[in-house]
């Protein structure tokens, strides 16, 4: 086993077991804040498997984006923040909603390449992947923008205090 198998099985538990503390725990705040931990360990791995660039959009556009995002929606929200009694319901319809999704998605996998091989592409370049950014993905970037800025503003008109 070599250093770069030890640190993607431990920056992989560290992800496996922040994110099961993302959906377990009962304050939305400590929820953002292993998103953090989450997705810094998801930028961990994309460097230790040399894909720098991943890892900075990672590290760029999930934390510091979208999490802050949830963040300032949280509060300018102002909704509560702490544990929630108000929302306890039996765990077991999600387990089997969650758990059947799973195995639904799984079989879907194993069926559709089955018997196709992929070959890998060939190698990226800076020129190939700007290209494919700034010719394919632009609209798809550019409505992510106007749906984010929605949600912010949003949030501060539903803050704001009412008139009378």
């Amino acid at each position: 086993m070599t250093v770069t198998d030890v640190l993607i099985c431990a920056l992989g538990a560290l992800a496996l077991g922040s994110a099961l503390l993302v959906v377990s725990t009962r304050h939305v705040v400590r929820a953002g804040l292993w998103l953090v931990v989450t997705l810094g360990a998801l930028a961990g791995c994309y460097l230790v498997l040399t894909a720098e660039l991943v890892a900075w959009v990672q590290m760029l556009i999930y934390v510091g984006a979208v999490v802050v995002l949830l963040l300032f929606a949280v509060m300018l929200t102002r909704a509560p923040i702490g544990a929630s009694d108000g929302l306890d319901r039996s765990r077991w319809p999600a387990v089997l909603v969650g758990g059947g999704s799973a195995v639904a998605l799984g079989a879907l996998l194993v069926e559709a390449f089955r018997w196709s091989s992929i070959r890998p592409p060939a190698p990226g370049t800076a020129e190939r992947i700007g290209a494919a950014v700034f010719r394919d993905w632009v609209l798809p970037f550019e409505v992510l923008s106007v749906l984010l800025l929605a949600a912010l503003v949003g949030a501060i008109v539903l803050s704001a205090p009412r008139r009378s």
